[in-house]
This record gives C-alpha cells, sequence and structure tokens, in this order.
C-alpha cells in the first residue's frame, strides 16, 4: 500500500544524498516530503514559525517519518522539531544512515549519530530512548533500493496507521 512519507534531512548537507534516494526510481510522479531549494530558501527567509508552520503542514496527513541520517543531522534544529512532531503524531519512523552515499563530488562522509538516541519518553519510570523503538538501516549497506517500501510499510504496520 502506498504511504504518504514525510522525508527529514538536514538540507544543507544532505540534500544531493536525499535526491540519489527520491531519484532511485521509488517515488515516481510524487514529491514524497522532499522540498526543492528554492521553496526552502523562501520558506527559511521566513523564519522560525513559519518553518515549523511548513513542516506542520507537510506532516499533516502522513503516516511514517523517514529520517536520513547524515553526519550532522541529529544536530539540526529542525529535525529534532519534525521527530518531535512526528512522535506527537504517532508517525511509524525510521532512520536510513546516507553517508555511503556519494554526494556530486562523488565523495562520502562521515557517519552521522542516530538522531533516536537524543528522545526518550518515561514508561513506569524506565526511560525508553526512540532508538529502542524505531529501527535504522543503511541505504548502500542494507540495499535501501530494493526495501525502502518494506521499511515505510513495517513503520506504518507497526504505528497502525
Amino acid at each position: 500500500m502506498a504511504r504518504k512519507t514525510f522525508f527529514s534531512f538536514h538540507f544543507e548537507n544532505d540534500s544531493w544524498r536525499a535526491g540519489q534516494i527520491r531519484n532511485s526510481g521509488l517515488f515516481l510522479g510524487e514529491k514524497a516530503g522532499f522540498i526543492d531549494k528554492a521553496h526552502w530558501e523562501t520558506v527559511k527567509q521566513k523564519g522560525d514559525k513559519a518553518i515549523t508552520s511548513w513542516i506542520d503542514t507537510q506532516l499533516n496527513g502522513t503516516s511514517v517519518t523517514v529520517v536520513l541520517i547524515g553526519a550532522e543531522t541529529s544536530q539540526r534544529k529542525y529535525i529534532r522539531y519534525e521527530i518531535k512532531q512526528s512522535a506527537l503524531r504517532n508517525n511509524g519512523m525510521l532512520g536510513i544512515y546516507i553517508h555511503n552515499v556519494k554526494d556530486k563530488e562523488g565523495l562520502k562522509t562521515a557517519k552521522g549519530k542516530n538522531p533516536f538516541n537524543d528522545f526518550y519518553f518515561n514508561q513506569q519510570g524506565r526511560k525508553v530512548y526512540l532508538s529502542e523503538i524505531y529501527p535504522v538501516y543503511d541505504w548502500v549497506n542494507d540495499n535501501g533500493r530494493d526495501n525502502l517500501g518494506k521499511w515505510i510499510e513495517a513503520a506504518a504496520v507497526k504505528a497502525k496507521k
């Protein structure tokens, strides 16, 4: 089943890598939560409130959030916001390391920290980290091109969406 999916990634550093995933042939005829540079620059110029409003609008009706994890993803304010909002909406979530995806120069980058390690909720007096709940894959090593649809579907089913 097709799922409306939001993709979270560090635009400045990882848009090329995210574009490789978008152009992998898995998202024919749809934007699938990706934003183009011109639109992002316009939203960004309007400030924090406009950015969080745009994120909220993009998350409306989604069932899954995919966090594309690059070298600095876990440190980004808006990615942290997207993860929090996705959790509040009970979206299924998963992470995908993209450090092995080559950029436009043909280079790879350092493996980033799993951003799900930074979020937790208390359950019966114990901290339960999002990294205990949501899986993280590697686009190259885990054959994302063949498996992304399965990963998204599993996340949606787990979230009952």
